[in-house]
């Protein structure tokens, strides 16, 4: 499903990290990755442009061992100027289908806001980003750096989760094993007049939820949870995952009205911002 990755290097503990984790991807066809390092020469003056690329050669070289190593057909490339606009450009025309950027955990609210590379990726991204996490160095046994041991679908229901679904239908085409489906119903919308319709409207969205459910089912081999909750969706989401410990979420992000969403705080968002775990961002109609 994702058989040419774009992955975004940094010279950081973050960036070693993510390409560890990259190796997951293995498993859901990916064959092919450029490795690409962002420069921008109007932050360093000229004397300083040799000694970084020297730097970023040598991190580039680095990481592509690591990545053959894993079995991956490896290109690596630097880039420069407007960071945004190359990277969707070599994504649409060389026809890749992800880009994957690493993020300390919630180090990216100031890349989103001061315009770092982690900003530039995400607004105006026309192909799916995976966010992965940097756990800081703490692993467990069960985590050995795989990202699709267990995956977390929250939805709302909306045409932006339903795409999102459509990969998450794929990685169990793919051999994903254990996918929780997860709705809130949102305290603020409902509370107080409409709670004491509540329990009619968990209801309906198990109902609805069962049938996401079934149709994994006749997918693959899969364990497939449901849950209901009621609050705040960023907060049961974030505690959800740490409950888990489940280290992927994928989700559906608004494609009208971008920029919108990363300032008023979409959902999608919000947990890029501050969840532990890695996002998978899966961009709707951007018209």
């Amino acid at each position: 499903m994702f058989d040419k990755i774009i992955v975004v290097s940094e010279v950081s503990n973050a960036s070693s990290e993510m390409v560890e984790y990259i190796r997951s991807l293995r498993s859901l066809g990916a064959k092919e990755c450029l490795l690409l390092q962002c420069f921008n020469p109007q932050d360093v003056d000229a004397g300083v442009n040799s000694y970084l690329r020297s730097i970023f050669d040598e991190n580039l070289k680095q990481q592509s061992a690591i990545l053959i190593e894993q079995g991956f057909t490896v290109k690596t490339q630097i880039i420069s100027g407007n960071i945004k606009h190359e990277i969707n450009q070599i994504a649409e025309e060389d026809q890749y289908s992800l880009i994957v950027v690493g993020a300390e955990k919630h180090s990216i609210v100031s890349s989103l806001f001061l315009g770092g590379i982690a900003y530039n990726i995400l607004y105006g991204a026309v192909k799916p980003i995976l966010v992965i996490r940097d756990n800081n160095g703490k692993q467990t046994p069960e985590d050995n750096f795989n990202l699709i041991r267990h995956v977390l679908f929250p939805t709302d229901f909306s045409k932006n989760a339903d795409v999102a679904f459509e990969q998450v239908k794929e990685m169990v085409r793919n051999g994903l094993k254990k996918v929780t489906i997860f709705h809130i119903q949102d305290e603020s919308k409902i509370n107080p007049y409409l709670l004491h319709r509540l329990v009619e409207f968990n209801e309906i969205d198990h109902d609805r939820l069962q049938k996401l459910k079934d149709e994994l089912l006749t997918l693959n081999n899969v364990s497939v949870d449901i849950q209901i909750r009621f609050g705040s969706p960023t907060s049961e989401i974030i505690k959800l995952l740490n409950e888990e410990k489940i280290p992927l979420i994928v989700m559906g992000t608004q494609g009208r009205g971008f920029i919108k969403e990363i300032f008023l705080g979409s959902v999608s968002h919000n947990i890029v911002r501050h969840a532990s775990a890695s996002v998978l961002l899966i961009p709707g109609n951007r018209e």
